[in-house]
């Protein structure tokens, strides 16, 4: 299952240092293969965007992934890629850059024929072969309608939900000051922390590793400053963990202040199980999974 990561300080601009695959002992197989991409996304002073990605093809750049990107921004988003479709290349690895803001997401939509159609001209916006991409244009291309990306992330998935075949389209989307992360249906899990300055003993820096320690996250500002924290699982101990609902749209302003908003009720109108992907497909979402894999017809 790919992972997704996003942190906010808000006003404030922190320093985190990152270890996408974070030693050789975290490079052992997960879900039987080997990551096909690690990403990092943040932004400059100035806020202009800023992507680090890489694919893994053959395994042969593992060093990128494994050394330490230390970056300062007020937002940041990671992803590592386990591919469902497109090639094992730079321009289908996640973070994706649209109109000065980052994505990445975790799951699987079908029918992107339809989907293309439904894009139009904001096709061009789309570089590679991914349906992440796609999904991203859709929510761009909304946003440039109505310049409320909130509004189009919710509007975004809910024509997905029900024109095309869905697993999952949890995702993660930052600008220089907001973060927005959604989690739909219920087939993967996504997790919010609110931490205080210095977490549960207040004079903690912020130390996460995912599982099986994949993604290291380190930051002694953190020890003195809040933040918001959205992850595909809970990372450290601190018991303010709490999982999004299926449906539920999380917004950080500027200031850090988070809501939690409720944006799909239904489920998709065509959804599918691990036995309607492909192989490949099928391995990149089969770790945490909530869904049975049911049998083949």
């Amino acid at each position: 299952m790919c992972r997704l990561f996003g942190m906010t300080g808000g006003p404030e601009r922190i320093t985190a240092t990152f270890w996408l695959l974070q030693a050789s002992d975290s490079l052992t197989r997960q879900s039987r293969r080997e990551p096909d991409g690690t990403g990092l996304g943040s932004f400059t002073e100035a806020g202009k965007p800023v992507v680090s990605k890489q694919p893994l093809a053959a395994f042969e750049d593992r060093t990128f992934a494994a050394r330490a990107q230390q970056v300062r921004s007020r937002t940041f988003v990671a992803h590592i890629r386990y591919a469902s479709n497109g090639a094992v290349e730079r321009r289908n690895t996640h973070p994706f850059e649209q109109d000065g803001r980052l994505f990445a997401h975790n799951g699987v939509i079908g029918d992107l024929q339809r989907l293309d159609a439904e894009l139009g001209d904001s096709r061009s916006l789309v570089k590679g072969d991914t349906d992440s991409e796609r999904l991203f244009a859709l929510i761009t291309r909304d946003a440039g309608r109505t310049g409320d990306v909130g509004g189009a992330i919710a509007s975004a998935a809910t024509w997905v939900a029900a024109n095309l075949p869905v697993f999952a389209i949890n995702l993660v989307l930052i600008t220089a000051s907001e973060l927005w992360a959604l989690r739909y249906p219920d087939t993967h899990e996504l997790h919010m922390l609110e931490r205080r300055a210095g977490g549960p003993g207040g004079d903690q820096h912020l130390e996460h590793a995912g599982d099986p320690r994949q993604m290291r996250i380190h930051s002694a500002h953190l020890a003195e400053l809040p933040s918001v924290v959205v992850a595909s699982e809970p990372m450290d101990d601190d018991p303010g963990w709490r999982a999004l609902a299926p449906g539920q749209l999380l917004h950080v302003d500027a200031d850090l202040g988070a809501s939690v908003e409720t944006v799909l009720v239904d489920p998709p109108a065509h959804p599918l199980t691990l036995a309607d992907l492909d192989p490949r497909a099928a391995a990149s979402q089969r770790k945490g999974s909530r869904q049975p894999e049911q049998p083949a017809r």
